[in-house]
């Protein structure tokens, strides 16, 4: 069994920081991918930035050069610094993982982590 577990989200004024980091524990053999997701309410769920074991970036246009993804091979954990905060930031963020585990090739997800930026 597969979990992740979020932290580091809160509440923020426009323009500041925040650092969320996702925790992955379990039987996992190798990760291809982690990322990191939001939803806000009355949206679907939308990609924010992920990272290949390699050190691969992508992220959403909306926001380059705000927000960087890190990953801690060694640790399973990724990191996502979150930077020049906007009030359209605000969402409920999602770890992803999607890897090898001992049932097969999964696709996880944490329970997510509350991010609110003021204006």
């Amino acid at each position: 069994q597969v979990q992740l577990v979020e932290s580091g989200g809160g509440l923020v004024q426009a323009g500041g920081s925040l650092r969320l980091s996702c925790a992955a524990s379990g039987t996992i053999f190798s990760i291809n991918v982690m990322g990191w997701y939001r939803q806000a309410p009355g949206n679907q769920r939308e990609l924010v930035a992920t990272v290949t074991g390699g050190g691969n970036t992508n992220y959403a246009d909306s926001v380059k050069g705000r927000f960087t993804i890190s990953r801690d091979n060694a640790a399973n954990t990724v990191y996502l610094q979150m930077n020049t905060l906007k009030p359209e930031d605000t969402a409920t963020y999602y770890c992803n993982l999607k890897g090898l585990t001992r049932s097969g090739y999964g696709d996880f997800w944490g329970r997510g982590t509350q991010v609110t930026v003021s204006s």
